[in-house]
């Protein structure tokens, strides 16, 4: 009997060493990964506000504001939260029907008992012309999403919705109340939501609102998450999306959902730094057993022009349990890392962008790209464009004549004013028959600013150089000849739009049937 025991209390130790060793091998493991992980910012060039990210299986999923650009939220796929690739569009082909403009703020959230995902996101109702929160659903990022339509819509819009359950595990929707929009405060509400995602129950309750003087007279953009038996809340404040912006973040915990909520009083926690300013709005994810943030922020260099760009920055902890940032995002990436090209073969890239109001129209075979023309988008014609990334560029695009008999080429699109809703408006060079034209076109109103005519050709070459986001200058060739400036430089600060940056790329603007033929597009960044 001693010697079973003996022997049964080696098989027991022996058990006992190979579940420490192996939990020593996952330790260092973890431990290997978190020195091998590097950020490289921006993980999101480009303007994409009010970022959101969820783990689903071995992969991050990303999406972003689109405001009126479609598609309509891009779906992102990494394997390590800081190289991304556009994989799906919650809406690829347009708005939902109920929806009109003012697409904000999507947020990812995947139920893992269902096997589904969903995106909330913010919509302006055609009929009540109020922002609403609404959802979409699907069996996978990557697959096709349903739209459930509005959740809330209240008198001064309902934004920013973040799901989370409580700490009984029932199932609630947050939102800020858009009260700064009529000069009232804002409060961030949460109410039980079915299952389904398709209907609130019971009644909302209030979770903190603007109240500490360094809000200023807001507080949005929230997202929840449980660690050491809290809730913690990052959120936003101040203005986000404009030159004056002066947008920063803070955290807020409590020990139930419903609250009582306590603010942390070293906030705001995410703040500006040598690279990066008016950061805010984003979602924490956790990563091999750290907490990152992925939010917007202006680059110092680009500033409003590139718009707000998709930054990765990892969360730290008080001895009390507060998390906090360093601070200390850099922009790290390699410009040339940026450039881009495209010869439309097989179809088209899937980065490209239009106008949500725009009944795009174009082809794609063996000729290239035919972008039929049209006098939408206030007078500018049909839009194919993609967001800057960064505020130093060329873009050249190559047009076949022969095929081509409507004006295009290649524009900066803005609005015609830095306010909320300001209509669109560009400026660029175009082939217009047998002339090179800079143009602007502003309030529906065309202005030549130079032109110089031409020869007939085989071929020609349009572009446009960009510096320091705003300064222009424009050149030709043709198939015999170099490069030909046209003009001076040319400033289109005035351009820029409130809460989107600078977007960049194709037009073709005429009577319908007509087409412009482009051969292939190349951004190059310096």
């Amino acid at each position: 009997m001693n010697r079973l025991k003996g022997i049964w209390l080696l098989i027991v130790t022996g058990f006992f060493l190979l579940g420490a060793c192996q939990s020593n091998k996952s330790q260092e493991e973890s431990v290997a990964k978190k020195k091998d992980f590097q950020i490289i910012n921006p993980v999101l060039p480009g303007d994409h506000p009010d970022p959101t990210v969820v783990k689903v299986g071995d992969f991050y999923y990303a999406s972003a504001t689109s405001n009126e650009w479609a598609p309509l939220f891009p779906i992102f796929k990494s394997a390590d939260l800081v190289n991304w690739e556009v994989v799906n569009y919650v809406f690829p082909d347009g708005a939902p029907e109920w929806a009109k403009n003012n697409f904000w703020a999507p947020e990812l959230a995947f139920d893992e008992a269902q096997g589904k995902i969903y995106a909330y996101y913010t919509a302006r109702d055609k009929a009540s012309n109020r922002l609403s929160v609404a959802v979409a659903s699907a069996d996978s990022p990557e697959g096709d999403f349903k739209d459930h339509g509005p959740l809330v819509a209240q008198e001064v819009g309902s934004i920013d919705a973040f799901e989370v359950r409580d700490e009984n595990g029932k199932l609630y929707l947050t939102w800020k109340e858009d009260g700064n929009s009529r000069g009232l405060p804002t409060p961030i509400w949460a109410q039980e939501i079915n299952e389904e995602r398709t209907a609130l129950l019971g009644e909302p309750h209030e979770l903190f609102r603007n109240d500490v003087d360094w809000e200023l007279n807001l507080v949005e953009g929230v997202s929840i998450f449980r660690e050491n038996e809290y809730f913690y809340a990052t959120y936003s404040a101040g203005a986000c999306c404009d030159k004056a912006c002066n947008y920063k973040a803070g955290v807020a915990r409590a020990k139930n959902l419903l609250g009582p909520w306590e603010k942390y009083n070293q906030n705001p926690i995410l703040k500006d730094n040598d690279n990066w300013k008016c950061a805010g709005h984003g979602t924490v994810v956790k990563k091999d057993g750290d907490y990152y943030l992925l939010y917007h922020a202006y680059s110092t260099e680009g500033d409003v022009y590139v718009g707000r760009e998709g930054v990765l920055e990892q969360l730290h902890w008080t001895e009390d349990g507060w998390p906090y940032f360093e601070n200390k995002a850099t922009y790290n990436r390699e410009k040339a890392s940026l450039t881009f090209t495209d010869d439309f073969s097989p179809s088209l890239d899937q980065i490209w962008q239009w106008r949500v109001s725009q009944n795009i129209q174009y082809t794609t075979n063996e000729e290239g790209l035919l972008l039929q023309a049209s006098d939408e988008n206030e007078g500018l014609g049909s839009l194919l464009v993609q967001s800057s990334t960064s505020p130093d560029y060329e873009i050249t695009v190559t047009i076949n004549p022969e095929l081509t008999n409507a004006s295009g080429g290649v524009l900066l699109v803005g609005g015609a004013h830095n306010g909320f809703g300001a209509p669109v408006a560009g400026m660029g060079i175009s082939l217009n028959g047998n002339e090179i034209q800079v143009i602007e076109n502003r309030n529906q109103q065309l202005e030549i600013k130079a032109s110089e005519a031409i020869l007939e050709t085989e071929s020609i070459q349009l572009k446009m150089t960009v510096r320091e986001g705003h300064l222009l200058h424009f050149a030709y060739k043709d198939s015999k000849n170099a490069w030909k400036a046209l003009g001076n430089e040319f400033d289109a600060a005035h351009l820029v739009p409130w809460g989107m940056g600078f977007r960049l790329g194709l037009f073709a603007k005429g009577a319908n049937g007509t087409v412009v033929n482009f051969k292939g597009v190349t951004i190059n960044h310096q």
